[in-house]
C-alpha cells in the first residue's frame, strides 16, 4: 500500500467538509458550486504555480488560501440577509 500522506489528506477532507456544509447550510447547489468551483479554480491555478516556479510550498499556501477564502465567503454570505 502507497505511503499515506497527511496534508493532502487533510485538505481533502477540509474542502468535503466545506462544500457539505454549504449545501447543508445554505443550498444544494451552493454545495455544488463549492465543490466544483473550487475544482475549476485551484486546479489550474496550483498546476500553473508548480509548473512554472517548481515551489511545492508556494503551491500548498495558494491551496489553503484559497479555501480559507472559499470558507470566509461562505460566513459572509450565510450572514447576509436574504429577502426575495
Amino acid at each position: 500500500m502507497p505511503k499515506l500522506y497527511l496534508e493532502p489528506l487533510l485538505f481533502c477532507l477540509a474542502w468535503a467538509a466545506l462544500a457539505i456544509a454549504a449545501g447543508v447550510l445554505a443550498s444544494v447547489w451552493m454545495g455544488i458550486l463549492f465543490s466544483a468551483g473550487l475544482a475549476l479554480v485551484l486546479m489550474p491555478l496550483t498546476a500553473t504555480i508548480v509548473s512554472k516556479t517548481d515551489d511545492f510550498t508556494l503551491e500548498r499556501q495558494v491551496r489553503w488560501g484559497l479555501l480559507v477564502i472559499a470558507a470566509l465567503g461562505l460566513a459572509v454570505w450565510l450572514r447576509l440577509p436574504h429577502t426575495l
